[in-house]
This record gives C-alpha cells, structure tokens and sequence, in this order.
C-alpha cells in the first residue's frame, strides 16, 4: 500500500495565504501583484498587505492551482453606506461613505440610527461626506433629521462636504424642513389685524375698479343708444334664451320646493294660535316681496353670472379681447351691453315665473296639510294681495340683474393668462354677485318699509 501523501500548495497560493494572514483581506490587484512576482521568483508576502490602496471589502479565493490563479471572488460593493467613527478632540468625526441613496434605504436608516445614538453621547459630532458617492432626496433628509433630532436635544451636529451638489440638496431640504417647521405659527392679536387690513384694502380697490367699470358701461350703453347700429340684437337675444328660457326650469323646481317648506312651517307654527288661514298671508307676500326675486336672483348669479365670467374670462386667455380692440370695435359694446341687457330682460320674466312656482306649492301644502282648499286658497289671495306686493318683487329684478351683469362681466375682464385665474374669478364673480344681490335686497327693503309701500 503506497502512502498519501500530502499535498502541498503551490508556491503562489502559499504567498497569497500569508499575506492574507499578515494584511488581512486582498482585492483582486493584489492577488494578480503576487502571482506576477510568484513567475519572477519572488514568494514573500512581506510587505503586500499595503501594497492595495483599493482595499475596502472581503475577497474570497476558492482555489489556487500552480501557477494559474484561479479566483472566484465576491466583488466589493463599494456602494454600501459606509460610516466610520473617530473622536477627534472632543468632537465625533463621523466619515460617511457608500451610497446614500433611496435604493439603500435599510442600510441609511440603521447607520442613522446609530450616528443619531452616538451623536447624543458625544454632544458634538462632524459628518463628513467627502467619501459619498452618491447622495439623493432621501439621504439628504436622512442626515438632516438626524442633524435636527440632535441639535433639539442639545447637541452640536456640523455637516460638511467638498462636493457642492451634496450643499445644495442638503441646503433644499433644510429650507424645505423648516417651512415644515412652521406651517402652523402662533395665533396672534396682530396677524388678524393684519388680514382684516388686507380684506379692507381689496374691498376699497374692487370699489374703486367697479365705479370704473360702471363708467365705461355707461358710456358703451349711451353710445349704443347714440348709435342704434352699433347694437348686436342677435347677441342678446341669444343670452336671453340661455338665460331666461334654459334657467325656467330649474328656478321652478326650486321656487316650488321653497313655496312648500314655507307654507309647512307657517301650518304648523300657525296652528297652534288657531291661525292657519293667515298662512295664505303669510305665504303670499312673502314670496311675492322677497323669496321669488331674491331666490332667482342667487340662481342667476351662480347659474348665468358664473357662464357670463367663464366666457368673458376665455376670450382673454385666447386674446380675443385684445383682436377685439385691434379690429376697432369696444369689447363693452360686443359683449357686456348685450348680456346686461339680456340679464335685466330675463330676470324679471324669471321672477314672475318662481313667484307663480311659489304660491303653486303653498297652496299644494295648504290643501294637504291645513285643510285649505285651492278655491279658498285664492280667494283668500286675492283679497289679501294688492298688486303692490306683485310690483315690488317685479321692480328689484332689473337692479338686481344690473349688479350680476357688472360683476360677472369685470371679473371676466379682470382673468389673467391661466387657467387658476379663471377659476379664481368666476368663483370671486358668484360670490361677490350673491352678497350685492342681498345688499340690494335690504336696501330696497327699507326704503319701501320708509315710503310705506
């Protein structure tokens, strides 16, 4: 029987394992630097484990045959988040390394874990990406927030980098953090001076614009009268149709509705006295007077006042107002007389009809719930209703139409080049129409409450 014996390693295997054991890992430029000095002769190892600046990870060798190195290593990833420790003077010096980017974000996040606990430890700390290959959004708010959780908690956190990229994105997320910071200030006395100041201001301006306004109106109505010609007939009767006759139906569903709740509250408040009867009253001058003119008029302006701004508005987007000019022709007399006029033509037709709409669901409700026949119900109407309370609704209508016409067509005029202008000013043009329209609606409640009609 022949004895085994036992193998021995090649010559270069030898050098690469003791230099392995003298330096620690290797990379592949220095297994390739032995096996080149193996050929010439040379087998130390003293001395190799220096020899590779790119030393940073683990290589594995798997087999070494003569004098062919064959290699089977795991290539360092040299994108790894890297963060090395050392106290210098007092001061944590913490050098960062690797990528520190969102596809790494588990490693980012364990090694800020850890600066964070150290950090506060030392109570003062340097971080250093000088070494960082790679820094994005997410590894610049990483040490950010690590940098602001310390210096909450007392600390002193100091970030520095030779890369003026990584002072860019980490001065972005600064910025960015602190109007976080302070999306929610203090209440303050002052601050609600400041904003009623600002509401008072925009009020005396949008005045001032809307006297303006009026003027040119005035002065473009005068000259149609001046000049018969200059009127667009077919213009107005268009937005009459779109007003007047495509509104109707919705101004009486609405009308009916409302004339029903009123006369079923004043039933039921009224039965209690033993009044039911008076709801016929009740009902009637309270539509005829306010509810129809005032409820047509809130439809109007959030119905046709909004079309009329949008319109307006897209005309001066697509500057057509200004081809309007070139061509010579006055933009108030092409488009704003004619839908003032449609407006104080079709609002009181509008009116007449939700008044009608009106006392039809009260006397609905009345026979249903009173008692009341339709037959007394207009009796009772006729004898209570003088044709003063018909006219006072009637009256308020073309005033009423003159405000959300003037609104509705200097909020249009008013739109800049964006769409966010548009929107802002038709939503401006139906709320400031609906509060002029109830203003107007006081006023003329307490001058016919002083003459007494």
């Amino acid at each position: 029987m022949v004895p085994m014996r036992q193998a021995r390693a090649p010559v270069g295997a030898r050098s690469i394992a003791q230099a392995t054991e003298t330096g620690g890992s290797l990379h592949g430029c220095c297994i390739r630097a032995i096996a080149k000095r193996h050929r010439r002769g040379d087998t130390g190892a003293e001395g190799w484990t220096g020899a590779c600046n790119r030393r940073r990870g683990l290589m594995t060798v798997s087999s070494i045959a003569g004098e062919d190195i064959t290699r089977n290593m795991a290539v360092p990833d040299t994108a790894e988040p890297q963060a090395v420790f050392r106290d210098d003077s007092g001061t944590l010096a913490v050098a960062l390394a690797g990528s520190w980017s969102a596809d790494r974000a588990p490693r980012v996040e364990s090694l800020a874990a850890e600066i964070g606990e150290r950090v506060a430890k030392a109570n003062r700390a340097r971080l250093d990406l000088s070494s960082v290959e790679r820094l994005d959004t997410l590894g610049a708010y990483v040490l950010n927030r690590v940098k602001h959780e310390r210096e909450s908690g007392g600390a002193s956190v100091e970030i520095v980098s030779r890369r003026p990229e990584h002072g860019v994105l980490l001065s972005e997320v600064t910025v960015h953090d602190r109007e976080a910071d302070h999306a929610g200030p203090p209440f303050r006395v002052v601050d609600v001076l400041v904003r009623i100041g600002a509401a008072v201001i925009r009020f005396g301006r949008d005045m001032v614009a809307g006297s303006m306004f009026l003027g040119e109106v005035v002065v473009g109505s005068a000259s149609v009268v001046v000049g018969p010609r200059k009127f667009r007939g077919p213009s107005m009767v268009n937005q009459i149709e779109l007003i007047a006759f495509n509104g109707a139906p919705i101004i009486m569903l609405i009308s009916f509705l409302v004339g029903c709740i009123v006369a079923q509250q004043g039933i039921f408040q009224l039965q209690q006295f033993g009044a039911t009867a008076f709801v016929v009253n009740l009902t009637g001058i309270l539509i005829l007077r306010e509810l129809a003119v005032l409820l047509t008029s809130i439809m109007i302006a959030g119905r046709s006042g909004s079309a009329i701004t949008a319109e307006i508005g897209s005309m001066k987007m697509r500057e057509e107002i200004d081809a309007l000019r070139v061509m010579g022709l006055d933009p108030i007399e092409v488009l704003v007389v004619p839908r003032i006029l449609a407006l104080i033509v079709s609002l009181p037709i509008l009116t007449f009809i939700s008044a009608m709409s009106g006392l039809t669901g009260a006397a609905l409700v009345s026979w249903l719930y009173g008692g009341i026949g339709i037959d007394t119900f207009l009796a009772r109407l006729q004898s209570v209703i003088t044709w003063k309370h018909f006219a006072v609704g009637l009256v308020k209508a073309p005033f009423m139409a003159f405000v959300i016409g003037l609104i509705a067509s200097m909020e249009g005029l008013a739109v800049k080049g964006s769409a966010e202008s548009l929107g802002r000013q038709v939503t401006a043009s139906v709320v400031k129409a609906i509060f002029m329209v109830i203003v107007v609606d006081a006023l003329f409640a307490m001058f016919f409450s002083s003459i007494a009609f």
